[in-house]
C-alpha cells in the first residue's frame, strides 16, 4: 500500500519506539490566563484540562462547537485502535477511551457506541498497514481478530465481502457522537468556571487577541486550536500550506423501514481498503448509513465553500453500495454533507510553539483521524502550556523544515 493510497490513516516508514509521556500538569500556575481559540475537539478539550489544573480560561469561536464549518462538526466519527505500526496513536486512542468513558458518566449522556470496526482488506492489496498494527493493538490491550471472508460474512450477513482477502475485527471500536460531545466538553467548561464567547479572534496589537466585536484580548498564553484556518492566521508558520483543507463528501442513505441490520445494533463501523479507502458508520442518529470516501479531496475554504455534493461522487457512492451492500442498491439518498479534512503534509498532528512568540501554541492537523483523540490532546496540550515544556518532535513544526516525517 503506498502513502498516497493511504490518505487519512498514514502509513509511517517509522515509529517512536516508545510512546509519548504526558507532561505533568502544573500546579503552580493558578493565576496563568489563558485564551484558546477554537471549541472543536481539540481546543474544547484543552480546555478544559486547563481549567481543571488552575488556570483562568477564556474560549472563543466564531461559530460554537460543532458548527456546520468546523471540522469536529458532524453526528459520528470513528474511534478505532489501528495505526500500522504508529504506537503514539494507539496509545493515545487507548488514553481517550479511558477519557471518554469517563465523560460519558460524568455527563449523564451516551456518546460512545461500541459497534466493533472491520477492516476489509482487498484482495492482492498491501496489508502492512494492517499486518503492523495488530502487535500493538494487542500490547495496549485492544481484542481484534483475524477473520477469513467467510467466517466475517456469518458475522454480517447483510455485508458482500466478494473481493476481500481478509478482516481485521477491532471489538472495541465503533463511534463518537461527534457535534454533540463538542457542546457536552464547553458545556463541562462552563459549568466548571470558564467563560466562552461567541466571537471568532486572530492576533492583535502588542500580543492581544484582536476580537471580532473590535475588542482585544490579553492572556498570559494563547492555544490556537482552530483547524482549517491556521494556515491563514499563521502564513509565517505554515509556509506552504501545511494546514491544507480539502473537500470531503459524506451520503447517507435510507435503509428499509423497521429493520435493524443497517443499525449499530447488527453492523459495524466499516472500513473498505482497496485502491481507494471507503468507510462508513451504521445507525448516525437516525440520519442513514453513511458512506465516504476517505481519499483527500480538492482544497477547500472552510468559511465560504459552498456545501453541495457533486453528481459524480454521488454515483460513485451509490456503485460502491451496490457492490458492498448489495441490499441496498436501490437505497434514497437521505441526506448528505459536504465536511473538510484539515491535512499536514504528514498526517500527524500538529502541537507546538510560535517560533517568534512562545506564549502562541499552535494545534491542529487533524488530519481526518484527529477527533477521538480529542482528549488526550486536550491533556497533553495543557501539561505543555502550563508547565512550559516543549513538545515532542514528532509534533514540531520543525519536522517540516528538516524534510522528516517525524
Amino acid at each position: 500500500m503506498a502513502v498516497g493510497k493511504f490518505p487519512r490513516r498514514s502509513f509511517l516508514a517509522g515509529s517512536l519506539a516508545m510512546p509519548l509521556a504526558i507532561p505533568a500538569l502544573a500546579s503552580s500556575a493558578t493565576k496563568l490566563r489563558v485564551a484558546v481559540i477554537g471549541a472543536g475537539a481539540f481546543g474544547g478539550w484543552t480546555a478544559l484540562f486547563l481549567l481543571r489544573n488552575g488556570a483562568q480560561v477564556t474560549v472563543f469561536d466564531a461559530w460554537g462547537p460543532g458548527n456546520a464549518r468546523a471540522s469536529s462538526g458532524g453526528e459520528t466519527r470513528v474511534i478505532r485502535g489501528v495505526y500500522g505500526p504508529n504506537r503514539i496513536y494507539v496509545k493515545w486512542t487507548v488514553r481517550s477511551f479511558q477519557l471518554w468513558k469517563e465523560a460519558e458518566k460524568a455527563w449523564n449522556r451516551k456518546i460512545y457506541t461500541k459497534t466493533n470496526a472491520i477492516w476489509m482488506i482487498r484482495e492482492n492489496q498491501n496489508d502492512d498497514y494492517e499486518k503492523a498494527a495488530m502487535p500493538l493493538l494487542e500490547a495496549e490491550g485492544l481484542p481484534y481478530q483475524k477473520l477469513t471472508p467467510s467466517e466475517a460474512s456469518k458475522h454480517y450477513p447483510q455485508i458482500n465481502f466478494d473481493g476481500v482477502g481478509w478482516v481485521l475485527k477491532e471489538e472495541e471500536a465503533g463511534f463518537l457522537l461527534a457535534r454533540q460531545a463538542c457542546q457536552c466538553v464547553l458545556d463541562s467548561f462552563i459549568a466548571e468556571g470558564g467563560e466562552y464567547r461567541l466571537l471568532s479572534a486572530k492576533r492583535g496589537p502588542e500580543g492581544a487577541l484582536q476580537l471580532s466585536d473590535g475588542s482585544t484580548f490579553q492572556a498570559d498564553a494563547y492555544v490556537f486550536a482552530c483547524g482549517p484556518w491556521l494556515s491563514e492566521l499563521f502564513p509565517e508558520l505554515m509556509v506552504g500550506r501545511l494546514i491544507e483543507p480539502t473537500r470531503q463528501e459524506v451520503f447517507f442513505f435510507g435503509t428499509p423501514a423497521a429493520e435493524d441490520r443497517w443499525t449499530e445494533k447488527k453492523m459495524p463501523v466499516w472500513i473498505d481498503h482497496g485502491e481507494r479507502l471507503i468507510y462508513g458508520v451504521p445507525g448516525n442518529e437516525r440520519r442513514g448509513f453513511k458512506v465516504a470516501d476517505d481519499t483527500r479531496g480538492e482544497p477547500f475554504n472552510p468559511t465560504s465553500g459552498e456545501r453541495k455534493i457533486t453528481s459524480e461522487k454521488l454515483e460513485a457512492a451509490r456503485k460502491f453500495l451496490e457492490l458492498r451492500f448489495p441490499d441496498l442498491k436501490n437505497a434514497p439518498l437521505v441526506e448528505s454533507r459536504v465536511c473538510q479534512y484539515e491535512n499536514s503534509p504528514d498526517q500527524n498532528f500538529i502541537i507546538d510553539q510560535h517560533t517568534q512568540m512562545k506564549n502562541i501554541w499552535i494545534v491542529g492537523g487533524g488530519s481526518g483521524h484527529g477527533f477521538k483523540h480529542g482528549p488526550a490532546v486536550g491533556e497533553y496540550t495543557a501539561g505543555l502550556v502550563l508547565d512550559k515544556q516543549k513538545p515532542d518532535p514528532f509534533f514540531q513544526l520543525d519536522r517540516f523544515r528538516k524534510g522528516h516525517n517525524g
